[in-house]
């Protein structure tokens, strides 16, 4: 799988560095030892003395950089893995999807970046990293249309399929997903990236039945 940063982005976001993973998986449901860690990370959180400051790691200070580099408010439209340690901090803990997702979402709240997600079954052609332009709208997953513009997405042949944000329901990862392209985010720098991107490979492989993963590093 082919996967550039658009020199634009880059322009404004110098630091933009991204890791992909991609690889065969199976997934169902998670199994209990995924579920324990992920349980595990919520309470490592919520028993910090002061569990918001997590919210002002360098990760997540990044990302509310770039967004605001793009153009777009960050206080509005958040990171995803912002989202997901502000549910953390509100006890409503990771969301339970299947083994695949659940993984990803277990190594972004850890890494502190945003992590798309994408099923290759439905990826058509190269992808790009980029700024939304104006008008470009998808149906996220599990919400309403989503306002592109000015948000740091990726796009294929046939157009934008998911940001840092959210991504959208035509590449999302289902029980009949085969193989699968996961890319993290850091607007910090690729410093990290190779060690979450291990990571990520030894959980798809332990609870997901990875096989076939391959890394690499995008600057």
């Amino acid at each position: 799988m082919h996967v550039t940063v658009d020199l634009k982005l880059k322009a404004k976001c110098p630091r933009t560095a991204l890791a992909c993973v991609t690889a065969r998986v199976e997934a169902g449901a998670s199994p209990d030892a995924l579920l324990q860690e992920m349980k595990g990370r919520e309470m490592e959180i919520q028993k910090l003395p002061s569990p918001r400051g997590v919210l002002e790691s360098p990760q997540v200070e990044a990302t509310r950089r770039a967004y605001k580099a793009l153009g777009k408010d960050p206080s509005r439209y958040r990171g995803s893995a912002e989202a997901l340690l502000r549910r953390m901090i509100a006890g409503k803990g990771l969301p339970q999807i299947n083994a695949v997702v659940d993984v990803i979402n277990l190594v972004s709240v850890e890494s502190r970046l945003p992590i798309g997600l994408y099923d290759l079954g439905h990826v058509s052609g190269e992808i790009v990293f980029r700024a939304g332009r104006a008008g470009e709208t998808y149906k996220g997953i599990g919400k309403y249309d989503l306002n592109l513009e000015g948000l740091p997405l990726f796009a294929d042949e046939a157009g934008p399929h998911g940001s840092a944000t959210s991504d959208s329901e035509r590449t999302m990862v289902t029980g009949a997903t085969k193989q699968v392209l996961a890319i993290i985010i850091s607007f910090g720098g690729a410093e990290g990236l190779e060690c979450w991107a291990q990571k990520m490979s030894a959980l798809l492989t332990q609870h997901a039945a990875g096989k076939d993963v391959e890394i690499q590093i995008i600057q």
